[in-house]
């Protein structure tokens, strides 16, 4: 089995559509999808704030590669461009960790090189796998390292969500280990 935790992210368009659409791509894999977060954005380009989320999917024949293949076809399908590093996104799907996987390939290293850094993707993670780790530490206490304004910068939005009803009771069937 090949599990991989992704971070997705929109601040251009429709922001809540483009995170669905990242779900809809990932359906046949995934396992859990947290509740989503608007945060103001990463790095020094001005542009509006994100909404962000992450997701737990798994697959016997995937590996590391492939999660990045997938995320790439993810964004080719929400027109992403990459024409200004840490610029505005439709979508930005990143491969935070795979299994226990440990890579410093620059095309794919893995865990994320900054997640640990990042509270758009700590806080989500947190809410999905509380026992989750990184090289540096519990997801928990990473969260409490980069202090109580990154977490305040991180808002839960209560009022949307990435799950229709029937994929939400499906991952709550197996979750519980139960089937319809």
């Amino acid at each position: 089995m090949s599990r991989a935790v992704l971070s997705i992210g929109s601040n251009m368009g429709d922001r809540l559509a483009q995170l669905r659409l990242a779900v809809e791509a990932f359906r046949p894999w995934l396992r859990a999808a947290s509740s989503i977060y608007e945060t103001p954005p990463w790095g020094p380009v001005e542009q509006d704030d994100f909404l962000n989320a992450v997701l737990i999917v798994d697959d016997p024949a995937a590996d590391a590669m492939t999660w990045l293949q997938r995320g790439f076809a993810c964004e080719g399908l929400a027109d992403r461009r990459r024409d200004l590093r840490w610029g505005p996104r439709t979508l930005d799907v990143d491969v935070i960790a795979v299994d226990e996987m440990r890579s410093d390939d620059p095309e794919l290293t893995l865990p994320h090189p900054r997640a640990h850094e990042r509270a758009f993707v700590l806080i989500p993670w947190l809410e999905l796998d509380p026992h989750a780790a990184l090289p540096q530490g519990p997801i928990g206490g990473l969260v409490e390292l980069l202090g109580e304004q990154a977490s305040a910068d991180v808002r839960r939005r209560e009022d949307l969500s990435l799950l229709d009803d029937l994929l939400h009771h499906s991952l709550e069937h197996q979750r519980n280990g139960t089937s319809r």
